[in-house]
C-alpha cells in the first residue's frame, strides 16, 4: 500500500477493505471542517485538502496511509499532493465516506 511512485501507481481500496485492515493503516480524512464535524471514521485523522501540504508532518509514520473524503475526488488529489511532496501514500478508498456509510459502516461524531 505504500511505496514510491508516480500518480499512475495510486491505488484505491474499497470501504471494506478498508475495515478489514483497521488499525493496519492510518486514515486520513481531507474533507472541510464542517464536513468532518458531521461525521467521520473513528480513528481517522483529519487534514482537509487545502491544507495538506502544509500539515503532511501530522500524518503518523510507521503505518501505510489511505486518504478519504465525501466520495473520491479530493483523496485522489491527496495522493497527488503528497507524492509530490516527496510522500510515499499512494493510497484512498474509493467512494469515499459515502461508500463507507452506503455499506452500513459506523462514523463517529
Amino acid at each position: 500500500m505504500s511505496g514510491c511512485g508516480t500518480w499512475s501507481a495510486a491505488k484505491t481500496l474499497t470501504p471494506t477493505q478498508v475495515r478489514q485492515l483497521g488499525d493496519a493503516v492510518t486514515l486520513v480524512d481531507v474533507r472541510e471542517d464542517g464536513e468532518w464535524a458531521s461525521g467521520h471514521i473513528a480513528g481517522a485523522v483529519h487534514i482537509p485538502l487545502g491544507r495538506l501540504r502544509e500539515e503532511m508532518d501530522r500524518i503518523p509514520s510507521g503505518k501505510p496511509v489511505v486518504f478519504y473524503c465525501h466520495a473520491g475526488g479530493r483523496s485522489s488529489q491527496a495522493i497527488a499532493v503528497a507524492m509530490a511532496a516527496g510522500q510515499a501514500h499512494d493510497t484512498h478508498m474509493g467512494g469515499g465516506i459515502s461508500a463507507w456509510r452506503g455499506q452500513g459502516f459506523p462514523s463517529a461524531a
